[in-house]
């Protein structure tokens, strides 16, 4: 198998020297039960990590030739007794051929990689399972939210972080110690009851994205259907144009830049519905809505929906040109100035557009920078008021220039009743409706009156709450009393 950067460690000599106790563990014997591809993996990065590396196989003469040549791969029984740690990488359903290792297995380390294919798919965790098999044994949970790919890539292109369960702080801090030395981030998930959580993870597809992703598709069919209407079925039927081709690319064009808009506002209309309920009960420490509550957790991906939108719709907006149908229209007009000898020249037209453009440019940089900003190895680098500075007050800058932008494309036609189709309004209209409230919310509390207020109470202070103090007799003596703090 060829090494490559897979060949390079990913702890150095420097690192072992700051912290000298990983340095015994990564002499350790270490052993694996399995020759399938994780197992592989597995035992090509333990070998390039300074580990000793005993593979068991119920072939290990067809299997010797796929492990790294450092590794020695022997019969299961033989491997078991070499070593008191080791990865059992097989299937659940093959646990059972490993319980003639019962004896051998006795007071060791068994470290459980194996995920189910559904989520709860057993009554049990595998890792819990295992352990009824073998109760002599220690069982630990670890390892299996990476994949054979991050473990041969290393966590430089993977994910960093093992997370372990065990019942057994001693086992648990020895495979934390292997993890560590591999590169990867351990993390302590308590006992091996977490377990079956820890199976689910990998199972999971995109469970932060699901409210919304759905929510830009509701946006997108909303907008998309209300543009049709305006833009294809209105011409259809009041003057029998058929504009029908319109659909694929110039409706589309129309709809993005209105959910983009919309939900930049939805990343920070949460924040303002927080802010007016700790306002209206004078306290942090009352808890939001479930809603609310899971709105507050989901801005990040809406945010980054919102800048997918929008770099769609700048995309879309380039190829517009290029359509057949644009050059059509083009020419047409071209003939029909000359016919008529007329100057196509709009002063006002051009400044608008001039503005129009520019806005959008600067909307969709702004969006560009939060969104990778939100990166977590961007957002790493940057402290609590850097990241705060860039996702808060750029990003509410963005908004205000998407809302410049939205309005100079409207400009005065907002009032021509021409643009009332249906007697439907323009669909840039609609879209100002939530951004705006956001905005003049936004205002409101920077007014110093209320952002004072709001910031003691971000501070711990409640709307209530007696504070005892003392007073100066006239005697001399101090006499106690209380005060609301909300006088």
């Amino acid at each position: 198998m060829p090494g490559g950067d897979m060949a390079k460690p990913l702890l150095g000599r420097r690192n072992m020297e700051s912290n000298p106790d990983l340095a015994p563990a990564a002499g350790r014997t270490v052993g694996i039960l399995g020759s399938g591809d994780f197992a592989r993996s597995l035992a090509t990065r333990l070998v390039y990590s300074g580990f000793q590396v005993v593979v068991g196989s119920r072939n290990p003469k067809r299997c010797a030739g796929l492990f790294p040549s450092a590794a020695e791969v022997t019969a299961q029984a033989d491997a078991a007794k070499k070593t008191d740690v080791i990865f059992v990488a097989v299937f659940r359903e093959h646990y059972s051929t490993l319980c003639d290792l019962t004896d051998v297995l006795a007071g060791k380390i068994l470290v459980d990689v194996s995920n189910n294919t559904e989520i709860n798919h057993h009554k049990e965790s595998n890792a819990k399972y295992l352990a009824s098999l073998f109760p002599a044994c220690t069982v630990v949970k670890g390892f299996n939210v990476l994949s054979a790919w991050t473990l041969q890539s290393g966590p430089r292109d993977g994910n960093k972080q093992v997370l372990i369960c065990c019942d057994n702080q001693e086992a648990k801090r020895i495979v934390a110690e292997i993890a560590q030395v591999m590169g990867f981030t351990p993390v302590d998930m308590g006992s091996l009851s977490s377990a079956c959580e820890i199976e689910n993870i990998p199972l999971r597809l995109l469970p932060a994205w699901k409210i919304p992703v759905f929510l830009a598709l509701g946006l997108f069919l909303c907008f998309y259907t209300y543009n049709f209407i305006r833009q294809v079925l209105h011409p259809y039927i009041r003057e029998q144009k058929n504009k029908f081709y319109k659909i694929p690319v110039e409706v589309v064009n129309s709809t993005l830049p209105c959910v983009a808009y919309v939900m930049l506002s939805l990343v920070y209309l949460p924040g303002v519905l927080a802010a007016s309920f700790q306002l209206h009960y004078g306290t942090k420490y009352r808890r939001f809505p479930d809603w609310l509550d899971q709105w507050l957790q989901h801005r990040k991906q809406i945010g980054l929906l919102s800048f997918f939108c929008a770099a769609l719709h700048a995309v879309y907006s380039l190829c517009l040109p290029m359509r057949r149908s644009h050059r059509y229209q083009l020419i047409n007009a071209a003939v029909k100035q000359v016919m008529e000898k007329t100057d196509a020249w709009i002063e006002e037209e051009v400044w608008r557009m001039e503005i129009y453009v520019s806005f959008g440019i600067m909307a969709l940089g702004l969006l560009s920078l939060l969104a990778i900003t939100s990166l977590p190895s961007i957002a790493n680098s940057l402290n609590w008021r850097e990241f705060s500075f860039i996702q808060s007050t750029l990003g509410f800058i963005a908004l205000v220039v998407s809302t410049l932008h939205t309005l100079t494309f409207g400009w005065t036609r907002a009032f021509d009743e021409n643009q009332y189709k249906f007697y439907l309004p323009p669909s840039y209209t609609l879209t100002l409706l939530v951004p705006c409230t956001v905005i003049l919310a936004k205002i409101f509390f920077h007014l110093p009156c209320i952002h004072q207020r709001l910031r003691r109470i971000r501070n711990g202070w409640e709307k209530g709450r007696y504070v005892k103090f003392t007073l100066p007799s006239a005697t001399g003596e101090y006499s106690s009393g209380e005060s609301s703090s909300n006088v």
